[in-house]
């Protein structure tokens, strides 16, 4: 009894710090938004005195919003070209995106939420696709976190594009840079843009390569141990001989190295490394053919439409990112397997996975299902998580698709050492009770359902644009 008071005490006292954390976030977000509309007045007071010139240079044309930011900037004491951005981005929210605005002022969704919405929807540039773009996105965002939002108004503003994907990506394609930038004690950055699935590669191929690295480096530590151990159980050393102070210690008598590097500085140190020279040159591991012969996994989703080329769009990167309907082709057709993965075709949810062996066909499933960490607000990529039993299997949990979830190493340890419980509703939706008692919900990410276009024969050279409304993906 004497435990139970303290710890009802301290959930209940979670409970309130919740609640007026989540109060507190409101007024910022009102302020926030206040604040953005104020600058979205000040920038169309800028366009009004702008207008007056109509007839001067394009330098005095200018003026009114260069003056204008100066004179916030100076107030603010911050940048006069930062504030001019400042100004026309909450112009463009305040004007463009009006019920955006309004969910900001009201504190439903946060400034990082607004930033997603508007940053992806701006290349809607009709009145009514940009509406009902806004409309379908803004309901999903104020139920997630920014980070899951971005995901699935990419799906959404490439459905309602009227530029096909393809298009947009070849584009962009024009914009791909490699670029250095100089920091501080020696060091520089050394960043690129490029094509998705690519991108993806590289760091995944160093991933694996910073694993072999680092699974050799805990074969050799074993090794040191082993000798060790067996140089310890020989004859002790005669009378007067020096004893070597380094004895007992893992590593005394290794062969000269161990690798203490994180794996962020093992992936720095093998991309720097294979630019220079082309391949490793030191390579540790044991694998068959070295580093060289790692290579990149990656997970594309593609709709079968898309492979047809009944539909345009639709490619998803590990549920990340967009990928472009060429590449998805080409990846399709070097694939040396397929998961084919069968949704309702009215709410979209995963219905089924055709493979039968049991444990690997329900993590396809999984992955299918979920994309990502089920933790409400996690998006580490289902492909790299854990198959979570909701009732643990040591108390009879059953290793049933019902009962099992993907959940990152990290939340899969928080859910089971913090008291977190986790109730499984049809469809995927998981219930979530947090020790304070306080409840989520999550669901399993939306995704936005592309059609064929009707008037388009297989078999034609240049299908038409898709027309996206309810249909199998």
């Amino acid at each position: 009894m004497a435990i139970e008071e303290p710890r009802e005490a301290e959930m209940l006292r979670t409970r309130e710090l919740i609640a007026e954390i989540a109060a507190f976030d409101a007024a910022e977000a009102r302020i926030q938004a206040e604040r953005a509309r104020l600058y979205a007045e000040a920038y169309d007071l800028t366009q009004r005195q702008t207008d007056r010139l109509r007839d001067a240079s394009t330098r005095e044309r200018e003026m009114p919003l260069r003056a204008m930011a100066a004179e916030i900037a100076v107030a603010k004491r911050v940048s006069d070209r930062t504030m001019q951005t400042h100004l026309f981005e909450a112009h463009r929210t305040v004007t463009e995106f009006a019920a955006t605005w309004e969910a900001w002022h009201a504190g439903r969704v946060s400034r990082a939420h607004v930033k997603v919405i508007v940053d992806t929807g701006t290349e809607l540039t009709e009145r009514e696709a940009r509406e009902s773009y806004e409309h379908d996105v803004l309901a999903y965002a104020e139920k997630t976190s920014p980070a899951r939002v971005r995901s699935y108004a990419e799906q959404v503003a490439e459905k309602l594009d009227p530029k096909s994907m393809q298009e947009r990506h070849d584009d962009a394609l024009l914009d791909r840079r490699v670029w250095v930038e100089d920091l501080r004690d020696g060091m520089s950055m050394l960043g690129a843009i490029g094509p998705s699935v690519e991108v993806h590669g590289v760091y995944d191929r160093l991933t694996r390569q910073g694993k072999a690295i680092k699974a050799a480096d805990r074969a050799a530590r074993r090794a040191a141990v082993e000798q060790e151990t067996l140089d310890g159980e020989s004859e002790p050393a005669a009378p007067g001989v020096p004893v070597d102070p380094g004895a007992g210690r893992v590593g005394a008598n290794a062969p000269g190295w161990f690798d203490d590097r994180s794996m962020d500085h093992i992936r720095t140190d093998l991309l720097l490394d294979m630019m220079l020279t082309a391949s490793p040159s030191v390579d540790s591991t044991a694998i068959d053919g070295g580093l060289g012969a790692i290579r990149a996994h990656v997970q594309v989703t593609v709709p079968a439409t898309t492979l047809a080329g009944t539909t345009s769009g639709g490619a998803q990167l590990n549920g990340k990112c967009a990928v472009d309907p060429e590449t998805a082709k080409v990846l399709a057709g070097h694939a040396p397997g397929f998961d084919r993965v069968f949704l309702d075709p009215i709410s979209s949810a995963v219905l089924a996975v055709d493979r039968r062996l049991a444990s690997a066909a329900q993590r396809r499933y999984l992955v299918a299902r979920d994309i990502r960490c089920r933790f409400p607000g996690c998006r580490r990529p289902a492909l790299e998580c854990d198959a979570d039993h909701r009732e643990d299997w040591a108390g009879g949990g059953a290793t049933d698709i019902d009962n099992l979830g993907a959940f990152c190493k990290r939340h899969h340890t928080l859910k089971h050492a913090a008291g977190w419980t986790v109730t499984q509703l049809p469809g995927g939706r998981l219930h979530f009770t947090a020790p304070s008692l306080l409840e989520y919900t999550d669901d399993p990410p939306p995704r936005v359902m592309f059609t064929p276009d009707l008037d388009n024969k297989p078999g034609d050279a240049d299908p038409p644009e898709a027309k996206a409304t309810a249909a199998p993906f």
